[in-house]
């Protein structure tokens, strides 16, 4: 959640328009789905990367760079823009979305995967943790949004869930979703309630594996990181056969930090770019998704989600009070470990092995946040306020003050 530097207005009732806009929304979806899918195709290709820009970074990628590179990790993006102009609560401008994480695609809402979570500083929210801590499964989707959306995402995600089918495997109708949550309230009328069901609904649909929309999108879209344009960002890395060849891969709603503390490749590139960043404290939160094939049971997992903390700290963060910095991380490995019958057996990876999963669950983090900031624009939001996009020259002119910068390859 974090906290920003102002208070939003109160929010009105709602009334029978609001019903009435969430209906035409869930009347036109059908055809928008279309149309969304193909411009999330777009924004996911069209747009320079941190590695494009000559960021030095550790580590091997996955082929897509992304956390889809995990086999069978699918996202997709709800993103609401509208309006413009001074703030009318109810109305807009409308500057937030939805993005749905799904490990195991369309087969997530039946065989949940291994997972474990970790709250850096607490000032946020991602619900259904405490099923995580207790069964040590993610049994659904990983969602995200703005901080007073979690609500109708939550129900939202419900509804999904009775949508695709049957029951869970114990014969009970029973969903305790996971979603979580930043502050958008500076660009977007947060008060609005402009997240409707028909959001969710999108974002759920619309995953896919391949590559990923980011920036300005979904969850993302009113977010500011570090002072400038923030949002969703992905990043993989790819562990060499000695080390088991598995894959991690990491995916961030990026809303967090002061520009002065900013780092890229351990260059202070903050306090390098002339002029003061949206925010002079550090609040605003950050939610990180780390996927892996590892085969990883919860403890295991919570030990992953922990050291998210180490990629955030190499961009510059110290988790501010007001930051709601949370993590969760799951495994793909060991299909069926959650069936209720019988006895199951498992394949893990030693804690002595682990020490390549952390690295790279780091690296991938910390690839993550930047590449959210660089493709990120800027963006005017309620109340006429503007909050600018990292700049790439100034960003490539920095890296090459200090011998950081990595030139393209001659052809």
């Amino acid at each position: 959640m974090g906290r920003g530097r102002r208070d939003a207005e109160p929010a009105p009732e709602i009334g029978s328009d609001d019903k009435l806009s969430a209906m035409s929304m869930s009347r036109v979806s059908g055809t928008f789905l279309v149309g969304f899918l193909a411009a999330a195709l777009v924004g996911a290709s069209d747009k320079p990367r941190a590695r494009d820009l000559g960021v030095p970074f550790d580590g091997v990628p996955g082929p897509g760079n992304a956390i889809t590179d995990v086999g069978g990790v699918a996202v997709g993006h709800s993103t609401i823009i509208r309006g413009e102009g001074a703030l009318k609560v109810g109305v807009g401008p409308v500057r937030t979305g939805v993005t749905a994480i799904l490990p195991r695609g369309k087969a997530t809402s039946n065989d949940p995967v291994f997972a474990g979570w970790f709250a850096l500083n607490g000032a946020g929210e991602m619900t259904g943790t405490t099923w995580v801590e207790e069964s040590g499964f993610l049994e659904g989707p990983v969602m995200i949004t703005n901080t007073h959306s979690v609500g109708a995402v939550h129900a939202g995600t419900i509804a999904w869930r009775i949508q695709q089918g049957g029951p869970d495997a114990t014969g009970y109708w029973w969903s305790n979703p996971v979603v979580a949550e930043t502050w958008d309230g500076e660009l977007n009328d947060i008060n609005g309630f402009h997240v409707k069901e028909a959001n969710v609904f999108e974002a759920l649909s619309t995953a896919r594996t391949g590559p990923v929309a980011e920036g300005s999108v979904g969850g993302g879209t009113g977010m500011v990181c570090n002072g400038f344009k923030g949002g969703i960002g992905t990043s993989s890395r790819r562990l060499p056969e000695e080390a088991g060849g598995y894959t991690v891969g990491a995916l961030v709603q990026c809303n967090y930090g002061r520009k002065a503390d900013l780092l890229v490749a351990g260059v202070p590139v903050g306090r390098e770019i002339a002029g003061s960043g949206t925010r002079d404290d550090d609040a605003g939160s950050i939610i990180i998704v780390v996927a892996t094939d590892a085969p990883l049971l919860p403890h295991q997992l919570k030990r992953i989600a922990r050291r998210a903390s180490l990629g955030l700290a190499r961009d510059g963060s110290t988790a501010g009070n007001g930051s709601g910095d949370i993590f969760i991380a799951f495994s793909t490995a060991n299909p069926g470990a959650a069936k209720p019958m019988g006895t199951i057996t498992l394949t893990d990876v030693p804690n002595d092995r682990m020490n390549p999963l952390f690295a790279a669950t780091v690296q991938s983090v910390e690839e993550a946040i930047i590449n959210a900031m660089v493709a990120a624009e800027t963006m005017k939001g309620a109340n006429d306020l503007v909050v600018r996009a990292l700049p790439h020259d100034e960003l490539r002119r920095i890296l090459k003050k200090y011998n950081r910068l990595v030139e393209p390859a001659a052809p």
